[in-house]
């Protein structure tokens, strides 16, 4: 994974567009009524991590590179999408390839701005756009075993595949998501290989209003967090106005209006942070003249897996791996210092890298 990407979905006149613009810094339209938003629009955002400025300071680096997440903003869901009602239909193919959803959710009360169904109700809501991308994959199982079937007939080893989908046919049809159903490791190989939806985890962004500030906790987020539990998913407030005020300030400023409010962080920051927890993902660094990097992988990744990040002969001609952590580097005022302090480790093959670590791979070319 050299990128973390997020499809956004919810209904419309949620605030889904008020914050990917806040989230990209990028002008689409968010006006006050339904479908405004017709094309995908994507965005990529640093993932700041102040890490890699220390060590962008003491390298004398000429660049610094941070990890990047990809938001894809999808047009405003409606009841019966997936059939063609609205513009949502067009663009569901558009998250089949990100690796998590995050599913605004209107927690605020304003008469200014219309609900589609007329009335705040966030698990409705919740449970109007997972009907959609139920049915939606339903679609696409039906029309991928009517293929497979047929090639099954000569293919004996496409039998799994099949029993694999009819299972999640039956699944979907008691309108459940898919990450719901129990599936074995060979099943779960299985349906790797089709971009489903509702295999995808969910991290929903429950929007408030800015009365609810600092605490962003109302009655509806309650319930909003409630739903999630039971789902293993996670909710994460935000309050899109104030990110779109934030996203027109200097990070300095930013950071003083923050603090002035009684909040540490940005909604952005605490969305990709819960983004990174929901999908087990961490970042190692890299630091030397040239750049400081941050690079993202999964938790449990082998430092050999983790230099094919960098470049696929990294991992094929791996000898080993010098590992720092962060602490140590920056007690010791760089890798020198570090190793003549004992604190830089020889690694193999199979080490499993943890967040932070500064690494420098060994390898044969």
């Amino acid at each position: 994974m050299s990128n973390l990407s997020c499809g956004i979905v919810g209904l419309p006149n949620v605030g889904k567009s008020t914050l990917f613009n806040a989230l990209t810094r990028k002008s689409i339209p968010s006006e006050n009524y339904p479908f405004c938003t017709i094309d995908p629009n994507i965005g990529i955002v640093n993932v700041f991590d102040p890490r890699l400025l220390v060590l962008t300071e003491q390298s004398k680096s000429q660049k610094t590179v941070f990890a990047t997440v990809t938001f894809v903003d999808i047009a405003g869901l409606v009841k019966g999408a997936s059939l063609g009602e609205g513009l949502g239909n067009q663009f569901l193919s558009h998250i089949r390839e990100t690796d998590a959803i995050i599913q605004v959710v209107r927690c605020f009360e304003d008469d200014q701005v219309i609900h589609v169904s007329g009335r705040i109700d966030p698990i409705q809501d919740i449970e109007v756009i997972n009907l959609e991308l139920i049915l939606a994959d339903l679609q696409m199982v039906e029309n991928s075993l009517q293929r497979i079937e047929k090639q099954a007939k000569g293919k004996k080893e496409l039998l799994p595949a099949v029993d694999l989908l009819k299972k999640a046919r039956d699944h979907l049809n008691q309108n459940l998501p898919l990450r719901k159903c129990p599936l074995n490791p060979q099943e779960l190989e299985i349906a790797a290989k089709y971009p489903f939806l509702t295999m995808k985890k969910v991290l929903y962004a429950a929007n408030v209003s800015e009365k609810d500030l600092p605490s962003m906790e109302n009655p509806f987020v309650q319930k909003v967090r409630e739903y999630a539990a039971s789902e293993g998913n996670l909710v994460v407030p935000v309050c899109a106005r104030l990110e779109e005020e934030l996203s027109q300030l200097s990070e300095e400023e930013g950071r003083q209006y923050l603090q002035s409010i009684g909040l540490k962080e940005s909604g952005l920051d605490r969305l990709i942070r819960a983004a990174f927890e929901l999908l087990d993902l961490i970042t190692y660094l890299t630091t030397g003249e040239l750049e400081s990097r941050a690079w993202t992988i999964r938790k449990g990744t082998n430092a050999a897996a983790a230099a094919g990040k960098i470049h696929s002969d990294l991992e094929k001609g791996f000898i080993r791996a010098e590992v720092v952590s962060y602490e140590d580097i920056v007690r010791y005022h760089g890798r020198v210092g570090a190793r003549e302090a004992g604190k830089a480790r020889s690694e193999g093959r199979e080490y499993i890298v943890k967040d932070g670590d500064v690494i420098l791979f060994y390898h044969s070319s």
